[in-house]
């Protein structure tokens, strides 16, 4: 089973090595909520942080930084709120040690407003923590955006806790 992991993830790398990353760009605009979500990043500040006995993907690991992937948003902005800068230091830090590896930065929105204007302020939101990882010293070429807009949201409610689920920008490792 090990074994067999092992070479998985050892293809996926290889994968993500050939092909490289390419940033693309997507239409720019709307959504909205009101109340904020939750969530926010644990205080260990390290990559590879926590769980001494974890043998596994640092990405992975429940005690990590790096185990958590979601941003969310205020309503109708793509400001990164304070309580997720740590974690994204945590990624970048995971990511200029880790050449090989790719991230796709996924901008989502609320079901409010037009779908020209969330596809753009889901791009917005995508390309706000791109921006933020290339501060921190992330290769452009390890990082692409792509904005859903409202089209996938995580929660099919229509209030303001489904809303709030729904702003968020998703780290997608390749």
């Amino acid at each position: 089973m090990k074994k067999t992991m092992f070479l998985l993830l050892t293809l996926i790398f290889s994968m993500a090595l050939l092909s490289g990353c390419s940033s693309t760009g997507g239409p720019q605009d709307e959504e909205g909520a009101g109340t904020e979500m939750g969530g926010g990043s644990g205080t260990n500040t390290s990559a590879a942080g926590g769980g001494g006995a974890w043998t596994g993907s640092p990405l992975e690991d429940p005690n990590s930084p790096l185990y958590e992937k979601v941003v969310y948003f205020d309503f109708d902005t793509a400001e990164i709120r304070p309580e997720y800068v740590d974690t994204l230091r945590a990624h970048a830090e995971y990511l200029v040690n880790t050449p090989s590896a790719c991230l796709v930065i996924e901008g989502h929105c609320d079901e409010r407003g037009s779908r020209e204007y969330n596809i753009a302020l889901g791009e917005r939101r995508a390309d706000s923590v791109k921006r933020f990882l290339e501060a921190e010293g992330v290769s452009p070429v390890q990082l692409e955006t792509v904005s859903y807009g409202e089209e996938r949201p995580v929660d099919l409610g229509h209030n303001e806790e489904a809303w709030a689920k729904n702003r968020r920008a998703e780290l997608v490792y390749q």
